[in-house]
């Protein structure tokens, strides 16, 4: 297989991923696109540890959804090179559900993010996660 079609399936992947993953709220999604020893750096559980593995990441998942069930993520551009893919986005959404440890504000959030995920053999293996989450918590006022 070419290096630029390899490319264009990651690229997909990760379009894929956000899609079903969060637009949609397919947790099954997480198993089948997320693999067993995938690391999700910058989405910490409770230790602050990197998310290791589909159940650690669907609970991340359960959570983050059930704060915005109608989370909606645009990926505005991706570059992908080798084995990752660099994806810009914007997530939008609002505060209606008491997950995030704090009642519900039902407010508007918008904002913004990169993830660089590796890929191997058609699942994530490694991603690096840095949204705006600081800009999520002010405009919640929960800061």
């Amino acid at each position: 297989m070419k290096e630029q079609d390899t490319r264009e399936e990651n690229r997909q992947l990760v379009h894929r991923w956000f899609e079903e993953v969060w637009n949609k709220g397919r947790a099954e999604a997480i198993d089948e696109l997320f693999a067993e020893d995938g690391l999700a750096h910058g989405l910490a559980d409770v230790s602050e540890a990197p998310l290791r593995g589909p159940a650690a990441f669907r609970e991340f998942h359960s959570k983050f959804r059930g704060a915005f069930p109608d989370i909606v993520v645009t990926v505005d551009d991706t570059v992908a090179e080798g084995d990752k893919v660099a994806a810009r986005c914007t997530v939008r959404a609002v505060h209606a559900g008491d997950h995030l440890g704090f009642a519900a504000t039902q407010k508007p959030m918008q904002i913004t993010g990169m993830a660089i995920v590796r890929i191997r053999d058609g699942k994530i293996v490694e991603g690096w996660n840095n949204f705006d989450f600081m800009s999520m918590f002010r405009q919640l006022d929960a800061l």
